[in-house]
C-alpha cells in the first residue's frame, strides 16, 4: 500500500514538475492565464487515496459550469471561450481521465467507463444540490449527452459544439496497433497536420502557439500508455442517443472536416432542431469564434431558465 501511495504521489509531482517547467514557455497568453488558475482536487468516490489528484481550472462567478474538452487534448481548448464565459459563469474545466496533464498511474485501466466515473466524481464535487450547466467540444460532446443522461437532476442544459462520437461504432484496436497509432499520433507531422485540419482557414489561424498547445500534453508521463488503453477499449462512440431530458442546444462548424460525413448526417437527423451552424468555424468553434459560442451560451440560458 506504501509503495503504490508513494507512486501516486510521485506521478502527480512528475506531472506537476513537468507544468512549472513549460508554463514560462507558454506562447499563447491566455493558456498561460488558464495555467494560473489550476487547482489539484481530491476526488473521494473516485478514489479515496488522497495521493490521487486531479488537475481541474477554476475561474470566474456565477452559475457553475463544466467544459469538457475533447479527445487527446487538455483544459487549455478552452483559452479563448474562457475570458468571455467568466464573466458570468463559474467555470468547471477538468483534463479528462487519462489525457491531459492527468496523472497516469500503469495499474490504472482508460476507456469509456472510467472517463464517466471520473466526471460523475467532478459533478458529485462541485454541484452540492445545485444543478450545472455543461459545455462539451468534440469528443467531450458525446461524453457530456451521457453525463446529462445519467444525471437528469444534477444537470439542467447542455451546449455541444461540433460534437464527435454521437454515431458509429469504433473497433476495439488490439495489442501492439493500439501503441502503434499512439506513438503514431505522437510524431510532429502528425500533430501539425491534425491541428491545421482542425481549423477552417488554417493559414490565418495555425500558427507555432496552436501547434505548441496541441502537443504540450505529450511529455506527461504515461501518455502514449494511456491513449493505447483507451484505444484498446474502443473510444467514444455511438453516444447521440437516446436524447437527455434537459434543454440542449449544438453548434456545428460549417467546414467541419474532422467529423465523418455519416456521423454529420445522424447528428442532423437527430438533433436538426438543435442546431446552429458557426459559419466561420471548422471543428473549433470555441476557438474559432469564442464570442459567438459565449453569446449563444448566455442566450441559450436565459430562453430556458428553470
Amino acid at each position: 500500500m506504501n509503495k503504490e501511495l508513494n507512486r501516486n504521489i510521485d506521478k502527480t509531482n512528475a506531472t506537476k514538475a513537468y507544468i512549472s517547467e513549460i508554463q514560462d514557455q507558454i506562447i499563447d497568453k491566455q493558456a498561460t492565464k488558464l495555467f494560473d488558475d489550476l487547482k489539484w482536487i481530491q476526488l473521494e468516490d473516485l478514489s479515496p487515496n488522497p495521493s490521487d489528484l486531479f488537475p481541474t481550472v477554476l475561474t470566474g462567478k456565477g452559475k457553475k459550469v463544466i467544459l469538457i474538452h475533447g479527445f487527446d487534448s487538455c483544459f487549455l481548448e478552452y483559452r479563448r471561450l474562457t475570458p468571455f464565459l467568466k464573466k458570468s459563469n463559474q467555470l468547471i474545466i477538468p483534463d479528462l481521465y487519462g489525457f491531459g496533464f492527468c496523472p497516469r498511474s500503469s495499474r490504472n485501466k482508460y476507456g469509456f467507463k472510467y472517463l464517466m466515473k471520473h466526471l460523475n466524481s467532478v459533478l458529485n464535487y462541485f454541484s452540492k444540490n445545485q444543478p450545472i450547466g455543461l459545455i462539451g467540444a468534440s469528443m467531450g460532446g458525446a461524453l457530456a449527452l451521457e453525463l446529462a443522461r445519467q444525471n437528469p437532476k444534477k444537470i439542467d442544459r447542455l451546449l455541444l459544439l461540433s460534437p464527435a462520437g454521437l454515431a458509429g461504432k469504433n473497433p476495439k484496436i488490439p495489442w501492439p496497433l493500439n501503441h502503434f497509432g499512439a506513438f503514431f499520433l505522437s510524431q510532429p507531422f502528425v500533430r501539425r497536420g491534425l491541428c491545421r485540419q482542425a481549423f477552417a482557414d488554417p493559414k490565418s489561424s495555425v500558427g507555432p502557439a496552436e501547434e505548441q498547445i496541441a502537443s504540450i500534453h505529450l511529455k506527461v508521463p504515461g501518455w502514449q500508455s494511456s491513449l493505447a488503453d483507451f484505444a484498446a477499449d474502443g473510444g467514444v462512440s455511438g453516444c447521440g442517443l437516446p436524447k437527455p431530458s434537459q434543454p440542449l442546444k449544438i453548434i456545428l462548424g460549417k467546414y467541419d472536416r474532422i467529423i465523418p460525413k455519416n456521423e454529420k448526417e445522424e447528428t442532423d437527423r437527430n438533433y436538426k432542431s438543435n442546431i446552429e451552424i458557426a459559419n466561420n468555424s471548422g471543428h473549433l468553434p470555441h476557438l474559432e469564434e469564442p464570442k459567438l459560442v459565449s453569446e449563444a451560451w448566455e442566450k441559450f440560458k436565459k430562453s430556458n431558465d428553470i
